[in-house]
């Protein structure tokens, strides 16, 4: 099986090396071409426009920031839509909501190429360990079909059902964690407030019935300042966007996640789109006047 893959960023380029290091013949694009320096020394092909990526592959594979861009580097002259063979399978790896899925679906439909959704969660760390998980939605036989690949990219892989389904779960998970972002800063912020030791604190929480992986994970970031999750502000809204368009099409209040979108926005406006997710704890932090900060925790997660 040959693949195509498109977009090496700080997840992408985890998930492509992966694939690469399986042993799959794999063509890299990405709008920086500085990215697959890594991937080409590894045994990749570099591409210079989606279109090259897809030629002659089984399947193209996409991890890009927004359904915008996904649609982008399939359509058009230089898109992989017009260069994959008929038969093909249009993989997508990052996070959508179900309607836009489905939409370039159908586009991709026209041109005879079959759609898997397979977004991947659990954090940066993990998709360069190859221990992601992965969710998965679409035609059970497609699935089939590139479930090595995907086994090479990542670690536990869960079938959702019919395309759009993994967008649902995916956009759930994401909304839990942001909301467990926010619930931690406000637990360290107690504890700091209240003369705990904040070492001590974050251990005892870890072995806590309070305890929860982005406790485990992104407290530590947060703990040492760095704040360095590999995930951004922008990318957090947009999904918490899906999150609250899921709420309104299903009848499911959000008041949690309503809350915890406000506060991103806050975030947003305060250190910009770029800035880390993890950053949002850092309102609390500027509005109390007092730094959550212990030594021994990492700048980023091994």
């Amino acid at each position: 099986m040959r693949y195509g893959f498109i977009g090496l960023g700080e997840l992408g380029g985890h998930l492509a090396a992966n694939l690469v290091q399986a042993g799959y013949e794999v063509a890299v694009h990405d709008r920086d071409p500085n990215r697959a320096a890594r991937h080409c020394a590894l045994g990749a092909r570099w591409a210079d426009s989606p279109a090259a990526a897809a030629r002659g592959a089984n399947a193209v594979i996409t991890c890009l920031p927004s359904p915008s861009a996904s649609r982008a580097a399939l359509s058009g002259e230089d898109g992989a839509l017009s260069t994959l063979a008929h038969g093909g399978t249009w993989i997508e790896m990052s996070t959508m909501g179900r309607e836009e899925i489905l939409t370039i679906a159908a586009l991709a439909a026209e041109h005879g190429i079959e759609t898997l959704e397979a977004p991947v969660t659990g954090g940066v760390h993990r998709a360069a360990n190859g221990d992601i998980t992965v969710l998965v939605g679409g035609a059970m036989p497609a699935y089939e079909r590139h479930h090595p690949a995907l086994q090479a990219m990542g670690g536990q892989i869960f079938y959702m059902g019919p395309l759009g389904n993994a967008a649902l779960i995916k956009v759930i998970t994401n909304m839990l964690a942001f909301i467990h972002l926010v619930a931690a800063g406000e637990a360290l912020m107690l504890a700091k407030r209240g003369g705990l030791d904040l070492a001590q604190a974050f251990h005892a929480i870890k072995a806590s019935s309070g305890n929860s992986f982005v406790h485990e994970t992104e407290s530590q970031l947060i703990l040492s300042g760095s704040y360095n999750v590999g995930f951004t502000m922008d990318l957090a809204l947009k999904d918490l966007a899906f999150a609250m368009t899921f709420g309104r099409k299903l009848g499911v209040p959000l008041d949690l996640a309503s809350k915890t979108l406000l506060a991103f926005v806050r975030a947003r406006e305060a250190y910009g789109g770029s800035a880390w997710s993890t950053m949002v704890v850092k309102l609390l932090e500027d509005e109390l006047g007092t730094e959550l900060r212990a030594p021994g925790f990492p700048e980023t997660l091994a």
